[in-house]
């Protein structure tokens, strides 16, 4: 069976980690996978993950199984990051949740869940989007369309394009948004925007669906969740995959959620039910030890206080490399767009979009050891005081 069996193409992700492992060079750069680094060039364990940590081994009395959608007191703390504290979708019954691994498990059970209740439904993606998008929905096997989300110069959102396209969706179709920190480009609709996308997508009959990976990564805790919940007002039905990999550096337990919102608790609980059938299939139950790190974390005003200040301190790194980025190419006279650098300030989250070539990419990783994804994404969250200039003066001698 196995002889005829040809090798895959590596990904075009997780493929330049592992050629950046074998690169031998000193000073090469992994700027591709979207994993936050410190100043130092390591992506640490979060204090207040390690006390909860702490505190979980110490209470810890079973192993067994939880349920097929998780904890009820995770899904209550997913919700309240989601919609507020105060919002009563927190515990009326019409959102539901269910813990998954990583965002991107919670992703596959949503294409599942299409994929066996809702043949018929196209899934929209922004063009450009996360390059895994386009291949967890087609391996679970529901139909993908794109639609514009990047103007003509590759740095700015072409809104009027995008709220055509979406003008022109079919009733039951679903629509994929980033709920923040869009990636690959960094650009976000702006408050009045989203208001006017979940406007279009209610009078379309469309179902929203927000993948929200970078909560507290571009402004702040509710400040990036404003476009969710702008949407959320105006859409009846809401799917929402969110993820803790990034803002509390999980990357390796997969701590993710899915939450359905509903127009009435019967809708939903009848949702959920469909959802855990597709997990049940799938890998049955989730893990345990990184949702019950954030479980305890948000439980304990304490712990919570320590994580908010550690994810303002990546925050402000990553803001801080945007600026050293932005001075380092500008002082080079190197204008990666037409207008100058200022995009790389503008931008928010982890990833730029930096215009680079597909041959001045490969000439940054053969002559200068720094890896960078194909269609030019540079992870900002890996440039370091120590990087940034060899950075700056690489991107000099190909852009």
């Amino acid at each position: 069976m196995f002889e005829h069996v040809q090798p895959a193409p590596p990904d075009a992700i997780l493929g330049l980690t592992e050629a950046y492992k074998a690169d031998p060079r000193p000073g090469k750069i992994n700027l591709a996978v979207g994993v936050y680094k410190d100043q130092d060039g390591t992506t640490p364990v979060l204090k207040a993950v390690k006390a909860a940590e702490k505190a979980l081994l110490a209470a810890e009395s079973t192993k067994s199984y939880f349920p097929i959608d998780g904890p009820a007191a995770y899904g209550r703390a997913v919700r309240a990051l989601l919609f507020g504290d105060a919002d009563p979708r927190v515990d009326d019954g019409r959102a539901r949740t269910a813990a998954t691994p990583g965002g991107t498990g919670g992703l596959r059970v949503v294409a599942d869940y299409l994929h066996v209740n809702h043949p018929d439904a196209t899934l929209w993606l922004t063009r450009p989007t996360w390059a895994n998008h386009p291949h967890i929905f087609a391996a679970a096997g529901v139909t993908t369309q794109a639609f514009p989300y990047l103007d003509a110069s590759g740095f700015a959102l072409d809104f009027d394009a995008m709220l055509a396209a979406l003008r022109e969706v079919m009733a039951g179709d679903v629509v994929l948004l980033h709920g923040c920190c869009h990636n690959p480009t960094g650009v976000d609709p702006d408050i009045e925007q989203w208001q006017q996308i979940g406007d279009v997508l209610a009078e379309r009959g469309a179902v929203p669906l927000m993948d929200f990976a970078y909560q507290g990564f571009g402004v702040g805790i509710e400040e990036d969740a404003a476009g969710l919940r702008a949407v959320a007002e105006r859409c009846d039905e809401v799917l929402i995959c969110s993820s803790f990999s990034k803002n509390f550096g999980l990357y390796n337990e997969r701590v993710g959620a899915l939450t359905v919102v509903a127009g009435s608790p019967d809708a939903a609980a009848a949702v959920m039910t469909r959802v855990k059938q597709s997990i049940r299939r799938n890998y049955s139950n989730p893990p345990a030890h990184g949702l019950s790190v954030v479980q305890t974390v948000l439980a304990d005003e304490t712990l919570t206080k320590q994580w908010t200040d550690e994810l303002s301190a990546m925050r402000q790194r990553i803001h801080a490399m945007r600026g050293a980025l932005k001075t380092g190419l500008d002082e080079r006279g190197v204008r990666l767009a037409p207008t100058g650098n200022g995009f790389i300030t503008a931008q928010r989250g982890m990833f730029t979009m930096s215009g680079l070539s597909a041959p001045a990419v490969q000439t940054l990783r053969d002559d200068h050891g720094i890896y960078v994804v194909g269609d030019g994404r540079i992870n900002v969250a890996g440039i370091t005081p120590g990087n940034v200039a060899k950075l700056c003066d690489a991107i000099a001698a190909v852009a």
